[in-house]
């Protein structure tokens, strides 16, 4: 199978800059070396996790059998999630939607979701300008005197 050229509008965009964030991240962690965490905090691996995963499952859709060719990234980053205790993945429907809501979770999701269902604010009238408070002049204070009189 032989892919176009040019990407759908935003796919090469986001890839790239997806694959810049990647390499800016293993350069982040690689001075510390594979004996030590390497910076790695709970909520982090668990969005870098989440992050391959969604990548993949972006990929599957390039063509026919890629999900097939995908599905050992998916059980490597399971084993990943058990030995770290994390939560497992969310499982992704048809549709391409997670089946279940996250519980625990990555607060820009969250915030996102909070926003695309959160019922909108009731609008208010704008607040009048007010004007700037003038501006008092520097103090010209004089400096004592070094002569007596």
């Amino acid at each position: 199978m032989e892919l176009p050229t040019i990407a759908a509008p935003g796919v090469g965009e986001r890839a790239d800059a997806m694959a810049d964030a990647a390499c800016h991240l293993y350069d982040t962690v690689a001075p510390w070396g594979a004996d030590t965490p390497g910076g790695w905090s709970r909520t982090a691996a668990e969005d870098a996790a989440e992050a391959i995963e969604t990548t993949a499952h972006a990929l599957a859709s390039v063509g026919p059998g890629a999900e097939v060719v995908l599905a050992p990234v998916h059980a490597a980053l399971a084993d990943l999630r058990r030995r770290l205790g994390l939560p497992p993945a969310d499982e992704f429907g048809g549709d391409g939607l997670p089946v279940t809501p996250r519980t625990v979770g990555n607060p820009r999701r969250t915030r996102w979701v909070r926003v695309l269902t959160a019922a909108p604010a009731p609008r208010q009238a704008p607040s009048p300008r007010q004007p700037p408070a003038p501006r008092q002049a520097p103090s010209l204070r004089q400096p004592p005197s070094r002569t007596t009189s």
